[in-house]
């Protein structure tokens, strides 16, 4: 069993939107050069995660969250990957939003909480980058 190592994390420029639609709903496509955008689709919803000014029309939505992009790609066979971001935050009491994708995960915190999550992740001897423009 492999345990991760520090993580190194950038903070993505803009705002988060967390959006729901029904499930009868058509799923968005991405706007071509935004830094995010996560669908989704279960038969009892669809949630899509983009940026705020992306936020589709009729949707439910919650905005005000940005996103912690840990850099990856990252090992299928680590273990506790979530878990060594998900704690320092819980601790620190932020409340997260998280996504995986096949090379990575983002956990998205509101902004308000940002600079509370920073330093608990840089307590628990994670490296924040500068923010890049968007994901390589």
């Amino acid at each position: 069993m492999r345990m991760p190592p520090h993580l190194h994390i950038a903070v993505l420029e803009p705002e988060i939107a967390i959006c729901h639609l029904p499930p009868d709903a058509e799923p968005p496509r991405p706007v071509p050069g935004t830094v995010i955008h996560s669908v989704t689709v279960t038969p009892e919803e669809i949630s899509v995660v983009c940026e705020a000014a992306h936020a589709p029309a009729g949707a439910r939505v919650e905005r005000g969250w940005r996103a912690l992009w840990i850099k990856g790609p990252i090992d299928f066979s680590l273990v506790g990957v979530l878990n060594s971001i998900l704690d320092p935050l819980v601790k620190a009491h932020v409340p997260v939003f998280a996504i995986s994708t096949f090379e990575t995960d983002y956990v998205l915190v509101r902004g308000a909480d940002l600079r509370a999550a920073l330093t608990a992740l840089r307590i628990a001897e994670h490296t924040i980058e500068p923010t890049p423009a968007s994901p390589d």
